[in-house]
């Protein structure tokens, strides 16, 4: 056999050590991103009288990740917060509630919500324009935003105007879907 027709064994060892290497460090940096972390406070479950409840407005898509303020980097590791799963988003007149397959669902109570807006992305997920809803809220003493993927464009605006209704804020009218004319940021 020729040396271009199989890897020796010395090099697939030393593939696989980086590699174990590799996956070693960022279970570290996960680990210790908890330890900081550790002092946040837990989010809320999300009341029965909610779950029986119907909705203000309510959509499909992806529950991308919590960060601390509007730091997009700064990822929440702790109570599941940084678990990227399907989700279910429900605005009630109590608040916000986040319906994840694989993860403890989480409650935003309405006295807590901040802000509401559109964003291109943040930690775990980057999108076209103003294609991800991040709802800021407080989280015990803690300013952190939420991140949610709509799974169709459709969803974002009665989404938003349901959302506006509890934060009291309004902004600019947001597009069902993209407008094909617009090229700006493309």
């Amino acid at each position: 056999m020729t040396e271009n027709a199989a890897a020796s064994p010395l090099t697939l060892l030393t593939v696989a050590a980086i590699a174990a290497l590799i996956f070693a460090l960022i279970a570290w940096g996960w680990r210790n991103r908890k330890r900081r972390q550790q002092d946040l406070a837990a989010p809320a479950g999300v009341p029965q009288r909610v779950l029986d409840a119907e909705p203000l407005a309510g959509a499909e898509g992806m529950y991308v990740s919590t960060v601390r303020g509007r730091d997009w980097l700064d990822r929440i590791a702790v109570h599941g917060l940084g678990l990227r799963t399907t989700a279910r988003l429900e605005v009630h007149p109590d608040g916000v509630a986040l319906l994840r397959s694989g993860a403890e669902n989480l409650f935003i109570p309405a006295a807590d919500l901040t802000d509401v807006r559109l964003e291109s992305g943040m930690q775990g997920k980057f999108v076209e324009r103003d294609g991800l809803l991040v709802v800021s809220w407080m989280l015990g003493a803690d300013e952190v935003s939420t991140g949610f993927r709509t799974r169709a464009a459709a969803d974002r605006a009665p989404l938003m105007e349901a959302l506006q209704s509890l934060t009291g804020t309004a902004t600019a009218a947001v597009p069902a879907t993209p407008d094909p004319t617009d090229t700006t940021d493309r």
